[in-house]
């Protein structure tokens, strides 16, 4: 679970923003269901976020940043490449370094993992477990003026000889030690502690973009009959058409796969899987049909389609591709993963546009599931949005819900609603729609364009 993240210098965030999602005391009677207890602490932290803010105020630049530090953490680089940051420029300030600082929870522990970094190099790197009040550092690395890696790794004492033999190596300037431990050693190498965080970022944290599809739905589709019905269940359930989903799996010759990927496409990913038994590797060809390349002692290759069956008064069943359906129902499938895995594993999901091709209603009645099925065990979900029906105070607590805002000066600035004093029995969907909080769109007088496209 995330606890809190801290960014500056990046995109449109300038000094340092803290996205919090400790609840707050003052609030302790409010959907007690709602929040877990933090390890080793008093603190209890909250399973929803709901972002809201204006077009450009800076709500998915939030997702962004965590998105990079996800890379950052995860991803080799290539000597020179630089660190891909993106740097706040409308200010001189933007030329100094851009910091990530993330507190999370990963197999019943709370970390501390964050990176400070220009445009060329990770200048420090920081790996922290934190118990109580007190805050044991795993390792740290810093890049010094020459350039030199330097990681102190002392506090990784359990973990075996050869990673700590790496910590005496370094690493790329532009790579964190993170990363540069999971590309050198192999899993068993890791310690206890690596592997939490690793296993966190990778398997733990999914980021949905508001133009993109949960990564290999057919496969998920086709190897989990329970996620099956229960997808088709819920399409059914919020009036799409659909009565249930059907998974078409064929097996295909190495020379078809080649000519649907590309000889150099195919050569690569083969060749990737070559040394990685009992591996599968799904790659979308668009967004109802999938290729699977499924390694054991030898390589097969299967071609998935998904389709939505409709059942009609007359007993009629007609199957239609994904792609036949409309923009909301793909988008809704894209998100009820989500939902599932919420359910029956310790995951967080951020969804960046949660509203995007989804009725009002279906959008209130997602986050309502989310809140009643997941009440037991580390489950979080956080959004952002424009839909302002979720401003209820029936459905989500005061600090559950952010707003994004720029400043004269082009920064964004968070903040929630947790820091208004207002009564309980408020209307906050309206207020907000009123301006009263913040983050909404400052309408010009639009009347005095269209008059002026009147006399021209």
């Amino acid at each position: 679970m995330i606890v809190s993240f801290t960014v500056s210098n990046f995109r449109s965030f300038s000094s340092e923003e803290t996205f919090s999602l400790i609840a707050s005391n003052r609030l302790s009677d409010s959907h007690r269901d709602h929040t877990c207890s933090v390890p080793d602490s008093k603190e209890n932290v909250l399973k929803t976020g709901v972002i809201y803010g204006a077009n450009g105020a800076g709500k998915s630049n939030l997702f962004k940043a965590l998105k990079y530090l996800k890379s950052i953490a995860l991803k080799s680089k290539k000597k020179h490449s630089g660190t891909g940051r993106e740097k706040f420029k409308f200010a001189a300030a933007s030329n100094e370094s851009s910091v990530f600082d993330l507190l999370f929870v990963a197999n019943n522990k709370l970390y501390r993992y964050g990176v400070k970094v220009d445009d060329h190099k990770i200048i420090e790197e920081w790996f922290v477990h934190i118990v109580g009040s007190k805050e044991k550092r795993l390792y740290e690395r810093v890049t010094d003026e020459d350039g030199q890696v330097k990681i102190d790794a002392s506090g990784l004492k359990s973990s075996g000889d050869k990673l700590r033999a790496l910590a005496t190596v370094g690493g790329p300037q532009n790579q964190s030690f993170l990363a540069t431990i999971q590309a050198t050693l192999d899993t068993i190498d890791f310690g206890e502690q690596i592997s939490d965080v690793i296993s966190w970022f990778d398997d733990s944290l999914t980021l949905i973009a508001p133009d993109t599809s949960f990564s290999s739905l057919g496969q998920l589709l086709d190897s989990d009959l329970d996620f099956l019905e229960f997808a088709g269940n819920f399409l059914k359930s919020a009036s799409t058409g659909v009565d249930h989903l059907l998974i078409q799996k064929n097996e295909i010759t190495e020379e078809e796969l080649r000519h649907l990927l590309g000889e150099r496409y195919a050569a690569k990913l083969l060749d990737d899987i070559s040394e990685d038994k009992d591996s599968v590797a799904a790659i979308p060809l668009n967004q109802d049909i999938e290729l699977l390349v499924e390694r054991t002692d030898e390589n097969h290759f299967y071609r998935v389609t998904i389709q939505a069956a409709h059942k009609f008064q007359s007993g009629n069943v007609v199957s239609l591709d994904l792609t036949e359906e409309s923009d909301g129902t793909r988008r809704l499938l894209n998100l009820l993963p989500a939902l599932h895995f919420l359910r029956t594993s310790n995951a967080v999901f951020f969804i960046d546009e949660i509203d995007r091709s989804l009725h009002p209603k279906l959008a209130w009645e997602f986050l309502e599931f989310f809140l009643k099925s997941c009440q037991s065990g580390q489950h979080q979900i956080i959004v952002t949005t424009h839909e302002s029906n979720l401003l209820d105070l029936d459905l989500l607590r005061r600090d559950e819900i952010w707003f994004a805002e720029k400043d004269p000066l082009g920064a964004s600035h968070l903040y929630s609603l947790s820091d208004f004093k207002i009564r309980t029995d408020l209307d906050i969907r309206k207020h907000y729609l009123q301006g009263r909080f913040g983050a909404i769109p400052f309408l010009r007088n639009l009347t005095g364009l269209i008059e002026n496209e009147a006399v021209t």
